[in-house]
């Protein structure tokens, strides 16, 4: 997250203080997911145009199909990684009870 001065943040009522966090959690929120599409969106079109000139301004079928199931394997990868996470983490929330 930004690094705001903390005597910044004193000088501030509760409700801007909140805003402006929230704004800020917001906006690293933002990053984060721009950064992960374009992580993911260079690692598929690599893998699926590696050896291979690119030769017009759009994707032939071949290309499309790759960069497709590419991304599906990567997201379905993700969403099962953090539903394993989630779940650690109940059961070791649980166990600290």
């Amino acid at each position: 997250m930004s690094q705001i001065p903390q005597a910044a943040l004193e000088n501030l009522d509760d409700g801007s203080r909140k805003e402006i966090l929230k704004f800020l959690e917001s906006e690293n929120s933002k990053s984060k997911v721009q950064m992960s599409i374009h992580n993911f969106t260079n690692m598929c079109f690599k893998k699926c145009n590696e050896n291979r000139p690119i030769a017009s301004g759009s994707l032939d079928y071949s290309e499309e199909q790759c960069l497709t199931n590419c991304l599906n394997r990567y997201l379905d990868t993700n969403i099962k990684s953090s539903a394993i996470f989630a779940g650690r983490s109940q059961i070791v929330y649980i166990g600290a009870m």
